[in-house]
């Protein structure tokens, strides 16, 4: 009896112990757990702080290359304005052209023929008018910037304007221009009657910026620049050659003070503004 009685308190007392034991496994299990996911979220939150600072940077970076560009963007659209090294080749005449001016015709007929020309035989004395200057003798054209031909917001510039029928075209311009231009159109009008019935225009006023900048203004946007076409055709922008009769006309132009586009590094012959000398010379007359 003794023995029997003996085996139960026994029993107990090794469940116990083992139950003892296996508290003991379990806790130490999930301090261990607990440790190392205390661990892992340390490690997460030290990444994720990394890439946040690395992200900062890298937005950082990126504003700084978008401004690059703009800059970079606005300065191609004012260099391809800009005047030439001296340097440049001859006028090249074809063997058809020089025949046709043998036979005492003028050449008349081959006016839109493209011509690679002596760019630094043109423009001689006078100054490319860059934005600092025409905003300096006329104020910016309009109140509010845009890339698209727009009319002129500012009261004191719309009062020099003026609309007239020029020989065979009609523009709206500065009326110290449109005197200027009447006096070009006439004279060749006596020299190239031909060259003078085929004139066109593709346009004049027009307040916009230049193409490719967010800050520099078109001189058309001021009336003081003209695009002439030949026989209803344009002359081809920035492909290093030149309309025949243009050469004819650009002499005309320069005498009376403007400047011609196929002087710029992206040769833009269609293209004649007043140059800076002229400009000067009408505020100097109470013109402006």
């Amino acid at each position: 009896m003794r023995e029997g009685t003996l085996i139960g308190p026994t029993i107990v007392a090794i469940g116990l112990v083992l139950a003892g034991i296996s508290v003991a496994v379990v806790g130490t299990l999930l301090q261990t757990a607990d440790g190392s996911t205390e661990l892992r979220l340390e490690r997460a939150e030290a990444e994720s702080a990394q890439q946040r600072t690395e992200l900062e940077s890298l937005r950082s970076e990126l504003r700084d290359t978008q401004a690059q560009l703009k800059k970079l963007a606005e300065e191609v659209a004012l260099g391809a304005r800009a005047a030439p090294p001296a340097a440049e080749s001859l006028i090249l005449t074809s063997p058809v052209l020089e025949e046709e001016h043998e036979e005492g015709d003028g050449g008349t007929e081959a006016m839109t023929e493209v011509m690679k020309l002596a760019k630094t035989r043109f423009n001689k004395g006078i100054t490319q008018p860059r934005n600092q200057v025409m905003l300096e003798l006329l104020g910016a054209p309009r109140s509010t910037k845009t890339v698209n031909c727009s009319g002129v917001t500012q009261p004191h510039l719309k009062s020099l304007l003026e609309t007239r029928q020029v020989g065979p075209i009609r523009v709206t311009m500065l009326k110290p221009a449109l005197e200027s231009l009447e006096r070009i159109v006439a004279k060749l009008r006596e020299s190239e009657p031909d060259i003078h019935d085929a004139l066109g225009t593709a346009g004049a006023l027009c307040a916009r910026l230049i193409r490719g900048s967010s800050s520099s203004w078109s001189n058309h946007s001021w009336g003081t620049a003209i695009d002439v076409k030949l026989q209803g055709r344009l002359d081809g922008f920035a492909d290093g050659g030149t309309q025949f009769g243009l050469l004819l006309l650009a002499e005309l132009f320069n005498e009376e003070g403007w400047y011609w586009g196929a002087t710029y590094n992206r040769e833009d012959s269609m293209h004649f503004e007043v140059g800076v000398e002229t400009l000067r010379k009408w505020q100097a007359e109470g013109l402006l």
